[in-house]
């Protein structure tokens, strides 16, 4: 109990003296994972869309060559960033392009950092975004795409129309799942000199020597980050679904209008039907 006591008077002490570095840290942790998970989601609509293109044998040659073309690139885009760790792709982009172009593209300064680390954890998001999009516009009802090409929709038309609106819902929990793990996994960012919040946290331990309880307010930190975007992502999923509950309409006003009218009897009308019903049963 007295160690538990002790722990907390040194985590108190450490966020009363470092609370304005700590809050600088999780303000450049969120805006980063905000726009990289942003830009990464279009470039997986971008891929998704362009792997989901229709090609057939009927189609002409230069239009099948393209595309499977397009496919191979993004499937090596793919399964190179899915398959190695965002912290070795942080080095090389931000340590071998200067390498590779002989010093014309640095990453010099705060701002060079900064475009390096929304560069690694865009293209990182984009390639899990490919797949998770692919995947939601492969589940729509092919009757859905029937439908609109029976009513003379093109291609383009839609799937900006009638399949992407149905595939963002499908796929927003993971669109939410991708934006939480980027903001945990921006913490490898420290490697090229980003002052994310865990970078943070390493600063103050070299100023304190106290590692567990600023760990203790790292991990605070970040569940409170995590907790308050799942609860905003799950109020947008919510809306997106609309209203539980849906009035029933019980008459329909086509109807009405079409041939329901009751028209006031004429006297001679009155009198014709009455002599045919007289002329039928007298038969």
């Amino acid at each position: 109990m007295a160690k538990l006591f002790e722990l907390c008077g040194d985590i108190a002490a450490l966020w009363v003296k470092y609370a304005d570095t700590y809050l600088s840290g999780m303000g450049k942790t969120l805006i980063l994972a905000v726009t990289a998970t942003l830009i990464g989601c279009l470039i997986g609509f971008i891929c998704g869309v362009l792997q989901t293109i229709p090609c057939s044998k009927k189609d002409p040659f230069v239009k099948r060559f393209f595309l499977k073309l397009i496919r191979v690139i993004v499937r090596l885009y793919v399964e190179v960033f899915r398959g190695t760790p965002m912290v070795l792709q942080a080095v090389f982009i931000f340590y071998g392009l200067p390498y590779f172009t002989d010093n014309a593209v640095q990453f010099s300064g705060t701002a060079g950092i900064w475009l390096a680390a929304v560069l690694v954890v865009s293209i990182n998001t984009g390639a899990y975004m490919a797949e998770s999009v692919r995947g939601g516009i492969i589940s729509i009802d092919p009757g859905q795409t029937e439908g609109a090409k029976a009513i003379g929709m093109n291609h383009v038309q839609t799937m900006t129309s009638v399949v992407l609106p149905q595939a963002l819902r499908n796929i927003m929990p993971q669109i939410g799942n991708n934006f939480i793990i980027n903001v945990k996994d921006t913490s490898v960012m420290f490697i090229i000199g980003f002052t994310e919040f865990f970078a943070t946290h390493r600063s103050v331990v070299g100023a304190t020597f106290k590692y567990f309880p600023s760990a203790a307010i790292e991990m605070i930190g970040y569940l409170s980050m995590t907790l308050i975007a799942s609860f905003i992502l799950r109020w947008i999923e919510k809306r997106m679904d609309g209203a539980e509950s849906y009035e029933l309409v019980q008459t329909d006003a086509l109807t009405m209008t079409a041939g329901t009218y009751n028209y006031p009897k004429r006297p001679e009308d009155v009198a014709e039907r009455n002599l045919e019903r007289k002329d039928a049963w007298g038969k």
